[in-house]
């Protein structure tokens, strides 16, 4: 099959248009996970008349540490309006998009077997970089144009839908965020008459922490629902085992469960000894980027934590969503500035998430909350769950790539 092949360098060639008028301004990088981003890069006082030029249907590409990431970093844009890249990038385009289609050779360099290849061609030296020589002798099957524009279609109607369930993943999260600050914040929840509580003259008394309505009190998030931490351990990996998840893993409503190194039996019983997980649990990362929040919404659980807080809100289902956006609100977000460890990276300690005051309202809205935002979780759930399916779709059509039909 590998016969019928083509070397890549019959396909591609490099371009180098510099930014020599400085009419560009606009700057990216490339994320790992082959898109272009805005660039960290500090610029202030630099000469960007060298950086490099990227248009429509070009790639850029950074070679220098394959080796390390074991991925090539590579992107093609999309977008009519140029932009730079850093001037270590290579830029290169398709000869002849009527023999290969760029989105085509997009999805194969999108593929883990061609990052796997790429770090196999790696050199020796310590960053691991991958030379271009070997990069146009990576090889490749090439259909008809009319079969790659046929892939690509069915490649871009999944990433569309993936696409569209995000933004309406992201609604839902927005509606139930802004009615959690419009209830517990402003203190607009629906009164006994259906009305905004405060602005229709709901009685309000002081407390430590300012005005808050009648009935309500403050108190620590450790006195209304178990907070525990996984192992900080780093066990061994082994090849059949039980994932083990650290916070890079989380997402919002799932886990990347895919990307976790196995642990043994052993160990991933002793872990959850003190910190089993169970469904309608909250995850909170304590180190690197700390913060990120993930809703345990599996109904099968066998993962271990690492460095990751286990709020026991499966123990109090009837507020474990405001719980959830307790802890997602712009008042965590200045709970965990004030943390002597560091706000955004560092740790927090388990007593300092055990010590968050946190508002306790009344049962009644409580209820009427749980209520509303279940609903609202429910749909996203369904959303996410498609999303992991598409996703798999999109994997597999990616590794038959390989199979396609090619030209002689």
């Amino acid at each position: 099959m590998k016969s019928n092949y083509k070397r890549l360098g019959d396909y591609i060639s490099p371009v180098n248009i510099r930014n020599t008028q400085q009419k560009v301004e606009r700057l990216l990088g490339i994320n790992i996970d082959k898109f272009f981003m805005p660039s960290v890069a500090n610029v202030v006082g630099t000469d960007l008349s060298n950086y490099k030029l990227v248009r429509k249907n070009q790639f850029a590409c950074n070679r220098m540490h394959v080796g390390r990431d074991y991925r090539l970093p590579v992107a093609l844009s999309r977008t009519d309006e140029e932009f730079m890249v850093s001037p270590a990038y290579d830029v290169f385009e398709v000869k002849d998009t009527n023999r290969l289609n760029p989105e085509y050779l997009m999805m194969w360099f999108s593929r883990k077997e061609f990052d796997r290849n790429a770090w196999f061609y790696t050199d020796g030296d310590v960053r691991g970089g991958l030379p271009w020589k070997s990069f146009e002798e990576m090889i490749l099957p090439i259909p008809t144009i009319a079969k790659q524009k046929e892939i690509v279609k069915e490649y871009n109607v999944i990433k569309d839908r993936i696409a569209l369930n995000q933004q309406l993943i992201k609604k839902l999260e927005e509606t139930a965020q802004a009615i959690y600050k419009q209830w517990f914040v402003d203190f607009e929840f629906p009164d006994e008459n259906g009305k905004p509580y405060k602005s229709n003259s709901g009685e309000m008394v002081d407390s430590e922490l300012g005005e808050i309505p009648k009935g309500w009190e403050y108190t620590k998030l450790s006195k209304i629902i178990n907070i525990k931490d996984g192992t900080h351990d780093s066990p061994n990996p082994v090849d059949k085992g039980y994932p083990l998840v650290t916070s890079k893993h989380l997402n919002p409503y799932d886990i990347a469960l895919n990307e976790t190194y196995n642990i043994s039996e052993d160990d991933y019983y002793q872990i959850n000894k003190r910190s089993k997980v169970d469904k309608f649990d909250i995850l909170f990362s304590m180190i690197g980027t700390i913060g990120l929040v993930n809703y345990v919404l599996y109904d099968k659980i066998e993962f271990a934590i690492k460095n990751v807080a286990l709020f026991k809100t499966s123990e109090r289902k009837e507020i474990a969503e405001y719980i959830l956006f307790y802890l997602k609100s712009d008042y965590m977000k200045l709970y965990l500035a004030s943390n002597p460890n560091g706000s955004t990276q560092n740790y927090v300690t388990l007593g300092f998430l055990r010590e968050m005051p946190i508002l306790l309202p009344a049962k009644s809205v409580l209820l009427i909350f749980e209520d509303t935002s279940k609903k609202i979780i429910e749909s996203i759930q369904l959303k996410v769950n498609e999303n992991n399916i598409l996703s798999k779709l999109k994997e597999l059509l990616l590794s038959k790539l390989a199979t396609v039909e090619v030209t002689v």
